[in-house]
C-alpha cells in the first residue's frame, strides 16, 4: 500500500511539474523565435535647476552642472510613460509598420502578434518595448525587442525620434505659457498708450493749441506787455504835460496812445477773465491727460522690460533631449533566456506542487 502511495506521488509529480517542464523546455529551446534587443540611453535636462546626482553615471552630474544643466524630471518622467503608452504606437505609424514587425514569417506562434485592434497592439507593443527611469542619474535607458535585428534598431530610433518631438512641443508649450501673460501685459500697456495718445490729440485738435499752458502764459505775457506800454505812454504824458499847452496835437496823441493801450488791456483781461473758467477746466483735462500718457509709457516700458525677462527666463528653462548611447544594431539574441526560462518554470511548478501537496495532506489529516 505504502508503495502504491509513492508510485502515485511520484506520477503526480511527473505528471503536474516534470512533463510540463519537458514541454517549457522543449519550446523555449527548440521553438521559441530568436528576439534582438536594440538598447539606446539619452537624458532629459534643462538649463536650470540644481544638477541631479551622478550615482547611476559617474560624473554625469558634475558634468551636466559645469554645463549649466539638470535633469528634468517631470519631463523625463512624462517621457518615459509616453515611450510605453497608445500614443507611442500612434506615433509610429507611418514610420514603421508594427504589424508586419510583429507577425514575420519567422516568429513562432506563442511570441507573435494575434491581433492588430489598437488595444491589443498596445498591449503587446509595451511588452516587446521597454523604457526604465534612473533619478539618481536622470537617464532613460530604452530597450526594444522585436524577431530582426533592423526592425528592433528602426523602432529605438523612431521613438527617440518622437521622443524629441515630444520634448521640444513640451519646451515650447512650457514657453509660451511663460510668455503669454508678459505677451498680454504689453498688449494691455499698448493700448494704455494709444488711449492716452488720441485723447491728448483729440484735446489738443478741440483747443486748436499743442499746448494750453503755453496760450495761458502767452496771454499772461500779452498783457504785461500791454501794461508796460500804457506806463510808458503816461509817463510820455506827465513829462510833456510841464511844458505843452493841453491842446498841444503832440499831447493829444499821447493821449489817445494811452485810451487804445487801455481799452486794449480791458479787451484783454475781459477776454482772459471771462475764460478764466474754460482755460483752467482746459488745463486741468491736459495736466490729466499728460499724467495719464505718463503713466502709460512707464507702464509701456515696465511690461517691455517684463517680457524680455520672461524670455530669457524662458530661454533657460529650455528642455532638451539629449541621446548619450545610440541604438544598436543586435548581432545575438538576447531573448528567449532558454535555459533560464526553462529551469524557471520547473522551480515554479514544483514550488506549486508542493505548496498544493501541503494543502491537500493539511486537509486529509483535518478530515481525518
Amino acid at each position: 500500500m505504502r508503495r502504491l502511495g509513492s508510485w502515485a506521488a511520484r506520477r503526480a509529480f511527473l505528471l503536474a511539474v516534470v512533463l510540463p517542464s519537458l514541454i517549457g523546455a522543449t519550446y523555449f529551446v527548440g521553438i521559441a523565435t530568436d528576439q534582438y534587443v536594440s538598447e539606446a540611453r539619452f537624458l532629459v535636462r534643462s538649463r536650470s535647476g540644481t544638477p541631479g546626482g551622478g550615482g547611476g553615471v559617474p560624473g554625469l552630474g558634475s558634468l551636466l552642472g559645469a554645463a549649466g544643466l539638470a535633469p528634468a524630471n517631470e519631463e523625463a518622467h512624462a517621457v518615459r510613460e509616453f515611450l510605453t503608452s497608445h500614443a507611442a504606437v500612434e506615433g509610429l505609424k507611418g514610420r514603421v509598420d508594427l504589424v508586419e514587425v510583429f507577425t514575420r514569417p519567422e516568429a513562432d506562434l506563442l511570441s507573435r502578434l494575434w491581433w492588430d485592434d489598437p488595444e491589443r497592439l498596445t498591449r503587446y507593443f509595451t511588452s516587446m518595448v521597454s523604457a526604465v527611469y534612473d533619478p539618481s542619474s536622470g537617464l532613460i535607458t530604452l530597450r526594444a525587442r522585436s524577431f530582426r535585428p533592423e526592425d528592433s534598431y528602426a523602432i529605438a530610433e523612431e521613438l527617440l525620434v518622437l521622443s524629441e518631438a515630444l520634448v521640444n512641443r513640451m519646451s515650447e508649450r512650457a514657453r509660451e505659457d511663460a510668455l503669454r501673460v508678459a505677451r498680454e501685459e504689453v498688449a494691455v500697456a499698448e493700448q494704455r498708450v494709444a488711449a492716452a495718445r488720441e485723447a491728448l490729440t483729440a484735446l489738443r485738435a478741440r483747443q486748436q493749441a499743442l499746448d494750453p499752458s503755453r496760450g495761458a502764459a502767452i496771454a499772461t505775457e500779452t498783457i504785461g506787455q500791454l501794461e508796460g506800454q500804457l506806463t510808458v505812454a503816461r509817463a510820455d504824458l506827465a513829462a510833456r504835460s510841464r511844458f505843452m499847452r493841453p491842446d498841444n496835437p503832440g499831447l493829444i496823441e499821447v493821449r489817445n496812445r494811452i485810451a487804445a493801450l487801455e481799452r486794449q488791456i480791458a479787451e484783454e483781461r475781459q477776454r482772459h477773465t471771462a475764460g478764466e473758467a474754460t482755460l483752467a477746466t482746459q488745463l486741468a483735462e491736459y495736466e490729466r491727460l499728460m499724467l495719464e500718457r505718463e503713466f502709460a509709457d512707464r507702464q509701456l516700458a515696465s511690461a517691455v522690460a517684463s517680457l524680455e525677462q520672461a524670455r530669457v527666463e524662458a530661454q533657460r528653462q529650455q528642455v532638451f533631449l539629449s541621446r548619450v548611447v545610440e541604438p544598436n544594431l543586435a548581432e545575438y539574441p538576447l531573448y528567449p533566456r532558454r535555459m533560464m526560462n526553462s529551469l524557471g518554470l520547473f522551480i515554479g511548478l514544483a514550488v506549486l506542487y508542493g505548496i498544493a501537496k501541503l494543502l491537500i495532506a493539511g486537509m486529509r489529516e483535518h478530515a481525518a
